[in-house]
């Protein structure tokens, strides 16, 4: 009950995310007297709408996003004879590219909102602690895994240790791959399993760097290979080591109205960084997402879609852990403003690029003594716009279908 409530409310809070975004591009291109033609939420058959004054809202059956249609907000766009004056495209450009970052800066401010809530109310977790790769002790290596999850016993000494490691290195380094976090670590030496050709039980011996004592050691490691159970359920050839890193002591930083201003930006910044990673890597990320959906191990970091964001959100609920649900939500916010930037049409970053390359035009267009040339001609870029959708598409769709057969999971 308690897992369908999450569902359920993490489904809602994208969907006001939703609205919200759309509503600050609303609000934005009133604001610089523009008229709003259709404000809804969703995509398809219209389920319900009213209209009011000018502008018509709705909702409509497919809940995966939302749009809001302002009269001319390209040359393209068929306008009546009422409309033509609050056309966008005939607008100054700074007016147009605040009405393009409405949306963007909604969902920061909303993002931003939500974190001072959770500072306030829970307290928020020292970003400053790093789960590094440190060793805390050597261990050996299991070879398999049963199927409830838990490892099978073994004896005697480990890869790691045979190779030379001791308790307080730090790896820099596996198989040329950095390692500054623990998770980048264990990415670096399971995925040594495999690249390898060879059985369960077999070593393979790549080089590794450990700072020790303030000085870095290379070393030959050896990684075994070992079988673990992908989230699917399916057995996978993957590398360990036997090493049992040093976690680090888990922090609530606790705020009062004033403090808290602070500790939401050093806390937002860090999301910020966080959401900038994700958003560069997506494309790298996508062949596992694919590989999951035919029995492939799902990466905790991979890419989800609403249906999974709320999966993720009935876990949270299920196990109360209320702080990190709205946490959760906040980062799908920063996720969506950092996502619209990216400059290809659909998407507002693409709008505003072709604001800002009317602009350039025109500034060279005046030096050569020309008048400016006026709204781009958006016909041009429809291959792209064609293009960029339909990769959009088949992304969302493809992950949608990963979060139904092979959804991540925390617990």
């Amino acid at each position: 009950m308690a897992f369908a409530l999450g569902v359920v409310l993490f489904a809602l809070g994208i969907a006001v995310s939703i609205a919200l975004h759309e509503a600050g591009h609303m609000y934005a291109a009133r604001a610089c007297g523009m008229r709003v033609r259709r404000y809804f939420i969703g995509f398809g058959p219209t389920l319900w709408s009213i209209k009011k004054n000018h502008t018509e809202y709705g909702l409509k059956a497919i809940p995966l996003g939302g749009f809001c249609d302002i009269a001319g907000m390209t040359k393209l766009d068929e306008m009546s004879e009422e409309e033509r004056p609050y056309a966008m495209y005939s607008r100054p450009a700074a007016q147009r590219i605040f009405v393009l970052l409405g949306g963007i800066l909604m969902n920061i401010v909303l993002a931003l909102v939500i974190i001072y809530s959770v500072a306030l109310a829970w307290g928020l977790p020292d970003t400053s602690k790093v789960f590094t790769p440190t060793v805390e002790k050597l261990a050996c290596a299991p070879a398999s895994q049963k199927e409830d999850g838990s490892l099978t016993s073994c004896q005697g000494t480990g890869p790691a240790e045979d190779s030379g490691v001791r308790p307080g290195d730090t790896f820099v380094s596996v198989n040329g791959q950095e390692t500054p976090t623990f998770p980048d670590f264990s990415k670096a030496v399971s995925s040594i399993g495999s690249d390898a050709d060879g059985r369960p039980g077999d070593r393979v011996t790549v080089p590794a760097v450990v700072e020790r004592h303030g000085h870095e050691v290379s070393l030959d490691l050896q990684v075994q290979l070992v079988e673990r159970r992908a989230t699917s359920g399916k057995t996978m050839v993957v590398g360990a080591v036997g090493i049992q890193a040093v976690q680090p002591r888990s922090e609530i930083l606790t705020f009062n109205p004033a403090t808290a201003v602070g500790g939401t930006f050093d806390f937002t910044g860090m999301m910020v960084k966080e959401t900038t990673k994700g958003l560069v890597q997506l494309p790298q990320r996508f062949p596992g997402v694919v590989e999951s959906i035919f029995g492939g191990n799902r990466a905790e970091d991979s890419p989800m879609s609403v249906v999974g964001a709320s999966r993720i959100g009935g876990e949270l609920v299920e196990y109360q852990l209320w702080q990190s649900f709205l946490i959760t939500l906040a980062s799908l916010n920063l996720f969506l403003a950092f996502f619209n930037v990216v400059p290809l049409p659909p998407l507002d970053g693409g709008h505003i690029a072709v604001v800002i390359y009317e602009k350039i035009r025109d500034m060279y267009r005046r030096a050569r003594g020309l008048a400016p040339g006026g709204p781009a001609d958006y016909t041009k870029l429809m291959p792209l716009t064609y293009a960029a959708t339909a990769v959009l598409l088949v992304f969302g769709l493809t992950v949608i279908l990963a979060d139904v057969v092979n959804p991540v999971r925390l617990f």
